[in-house]
This record gives structure tokens, C-alpha cells and sequence, in this order.
């Protein structure tokens, strides 16, 4: 078996709007764009120094059909970087770019090869005598085993699997092409190539299977560093290493507040908190979300007059580097026992608060509120997964907050 190396990428999510982003702070999201996009060519040029023989994409090239075709342009001339280095580009369609959504099309230069959609398909390298396998998604939704129809290995050849799944789950990705372990294992492949996962995850090492995540995180929920992996085979060893491409990242810290804490002592522990996070930016703008908890008899004044505490927040964060924005100030605050009692008197506010917690109730109409608002969204926000930006739970949280604040006669 000869000596090789490739790049196993998925999720670039070209095109992607970041459209929350944008509603906050357009300048903001106009830096994760064009993040996603330098994420790209970052690692066509680690694919070109590190002269790799392959290029594997296991996905969601475009985050979903297009505008226009400044995208595919885009993606074309990355692609045509390639070819002039000698390297072909081996790619799959996942659920956002399914055959089915993606309408327009440039046409790409002949080092780029995609798998069919409606059975798996092989293509051979015999000098290097590996073998790819995969097949793409037709449609967005894609609710079969594919990989138990994956053809037999080829005996005595290096075989690489592609596959855009989440395996039998990965919240909150949806649940498309779903398979297990052992079902991968059942092929007798040397290595998957898998996608649609945005986390990087090594999910088994007999075969080695791995979720290589996207390459620039697109939401608060996708924190971390992002990127590929590269992989190198040598005398039928595999070893593999993260290459970490992203330009632009998300990032939270929770801060615990002290009931003796005034206003100065909390934004001095935020900036004590984030001081760590900014020493790693590396030049990378950072969306971040503070999360404050704890005991204060400043609940009250925090959570009615978020707005100002916001300000004085991402003025915190600016003090620690200037290429912090903060995403969202978001308050799991309590205010002391005595100060409840003494603002209601008989009734303890809080107490009937944490009999209704996780009430089922509660979170069906809030679910439904949600979705009434979402449909009257502008720019198909209301289609994500979190049309106001947030979790049902935790949007009924911070209702929770504000009647604390209320009922001290906060604001």
C-alpha cells in the first residue's frame, strides 16, 4: 500500500446569511461572512503547502441555494487552485445543498468530482491504489440507512467511506441518513470521511471514523475552534491532526456573582473571566455570551435595566481586547431570600416561580408563541432552529428574571 495524505473537510456552509447576527450588529455579521469564506481558502492553501493528494468534502458546501452565483463563483476559483496544484476534490451533497435545493450552478474545473445522489458511487486512484465511496442527498431530508447499501471494500486497496449523517444522533442536528457504528464497521472500510455533525468529534478508531466539524462557527452553539483534518497514511498507519482554519469564533463565559458584589466588583470579575479567552484570539473576532449567576440583591436592578447592564458589559470586554462584541448578556441571577420575602410580603415570589419550573404547560404555549412570532420574521429567520435567538426554556428564564425584578419594585 503506497504513502498518501488528504484533507477531510465538511459543513463549510458557503453563503450562509448569519442573519441573528446581523440583526444585532450588521458590521459583526459581515465579519463572520466573510470569515466563513477566508476559513475556506485558509485551508485550500494548507491543502497546496502541505501537498496533500486528495481533497475530501463530506457536504454542505453552500449553506443552502443561492442568491446569486457570487458563491459558486467563489467556491469555483478555490477549486481551480486546486487543479493547478495537482489535486482532485472528491465531494458529496449533504442536506443544504441537496440536489433537490441547490438551483444554480457554475460549472467546476475537472479536478472537482462529486458522488451521485441516488445510489452510492466508487471512484478509484490507482496510483495510490485508494478507493472512495460515498453517495450524496437528493433531497434535504434524507431518512435512510445509506451507508448499509455502501459497496463492498475493494481487497488490498486503502477504502475511505464519505457520508453526510448523524449517525444515530447528534443534538440538534437532524437526524438524516441515520446509521451506527457498527453499521460503518459492517463495510470494511480503513477510514470515514463523515459530515454534518459541526462539533469535531473522533467517533471510533477501528476503522477510524471521524466528524472533522465545520470550519467557522456559525452560532453561539458552535463555540470553539473550527476546521479540517488532515490524514496520512504510510505503510497502512493512519494518523490524523486538526487544522484549524476558522477566522472568526463564538465564545461564552459564565461569571459567578457574590451577594457582597456591587456593580464595579462584577465587571471587574467579567473582565478577570474573559482575560483568558482574549489571550487565545490569535486576531480572531470573538462573539461572546456572558452568562452572570449567583445570589445578588442587584437581580432586580440587572434584570430591569438589561439594557444599560448590556452597554456596560461589552464596555468590560473592551477594556480586555478590542475584538470582543458581545453577543448576548444573558442572567441565571437570584436575589437573597430575605429580599423576596420583604418585597411580597406573604407571598414568596420565588417560591411560586420554582413550583411552575418545567412545567409542561408553560413551555407549550411559550413554544407556540414563538412560532406565531416566527412566521411574521423578515429574511426567513423564523425558519432556523431558534427563530427569537434562543431556546423556549430559556426565553421563559428570563420572563422569570424580569417578574423577580418586579416583584422587588425593580425599575
Amino acid at each position: 500500500m503506497s504513502s498518501f495524505s488528504f484533507i477531510h473537510a465538511a459543513d463549510l456552509h458557503l453563503g450562509s446569511p448569519f442573519q441573528g447576527l446581523a440583526l444585532k450588529d450588521a458590521a459583526v455579521a459581515a465579519v463572520f461572512v466573510e470569515a466563513s469564506r477566508k476559513a475556506f481558502s485558509m485551508l485550500v492553501g494548507l491543502a497546496i503547502e502541505r501537498r496533500v493528494d486528495f481533497f475530501v468534502i463530506a457536504g454542505d458546501v453552500y449553506d443552502g441555494d443561492w442568491k446569486d452565483n457570487k458563491i459558486g463563483l467563489f467556491f469555483n476559483r478555490e477549486m481551480a487552485r486546486l487543479e493547478r496544484a495537482g489535486i482532485p476534490v472528491y465531494l458529496l451533497r449533504g442536506n443544504h445543498d441537496a440536489a433537490s435545493v441547490i438551483t444554480k450552478t457554475i460549472t467546476l474545473p475537472a479536478n472537482v468530482h462529486e458522488f451521485p445522489t441516488g445510489k452510492p458511487g466508487s471512484v478509484k486512484l490507482d496510483q495510490l491504489q485508494v478507493v472512495l465511496h460515498g453517495q450524496g442527498f437528493a433531497e434535504r431530508s434524507a431518512n435512510d440507512n445509506l451507508a448499509l447499501s455502501y459497496p463492498a471494500p475493494v481487497s488490498d486497496w486503502f477504502n475511505i467511506g464519505i457520508l453526510h449523517t448523524s449517525l444515530t444522533g447528534r443534538e440538534p442536528h437532524a437526524p438524516y441518513a441515520p446509521c451506527s457504528v457498527d453499521d460503518l464497521r459492517s463495510r470494511g472500510y480503513d477510514y470515514w470521511a463523515l459530515g454534518h455533525v459541526h462539533d469535531y468529534e473522533v467517533v471510533a478508531k477501528d476503522p477510524l471514523v471521524i466528524f472533522p466539524g465545520n470550519l467557522q462557527g456559525r452560532n453561539i452553539r458552535e463555540r470553539g475552534a473550527k476546521g479540517a483534518v488532515l490524514v496520512t497514511v504510510e505503510d497502512g498507519r493512519i494518523e490524523h491532526e486538526r487544522l484549524i482554519v476558522d477566522e472568526a469564533r463564538f465564545a461564552q463565559v459564565d461569571v459567578a456573582v457574590g451577594p457582597d458584589d456591587d456593580q464595579a466588583a462584577i465587571l471587574r470579575r467579567i473582565e478577570q473571566a474573559v482575560q483568558p479567552m482574549a489571550d487565545d484570539m490569535a486576531g480572531r473576532m470573538t462573539a461572546l455570551r456572558v452568562l452572570l449567576s449567583g445570589i445578588t440583591p442587584l437581580q432586580g436592578a440587572i434584570a430591569a435595566n438589561r439594557q444599560q447592564w448590556r452597554d456596560e458589559v461589552e464596555a468590560a470586554c473592551h477594556r480586555v481586547h478590542e475584538d470582543i462584541w458581545l453577543e448576548k448578556l444573558e442572567l441565571r441571577l437570584e436575589p437573597p431570600a430575605t429580599q423576596v420575602a420583604e418585597a411580597d410580603g406573604a407571598l414568596d415570589l420565588r417560591q411560586l416561580l420554582a413550583e411552575h419550573a418545567g412545567d409542561a404547560d408553560i413551555a407549550m404555549e411559550a413554544s407556540r408563541l414563538v412560532d406565531e412570532i416566527a412566521v411574521r420574521l423578515p429574511g426567513g429567520l423564523g425558519a432556523t432552529a431558534t427563530p427569537l435567538d434562543d431556546s423556549p426554556e430559556a426565553l421563559i428564564e428570563e420572563a422569570r428574571q424580569l417578574l423577580l425584578a418586579r416583584g422587588q419594585g425593580a425599575g
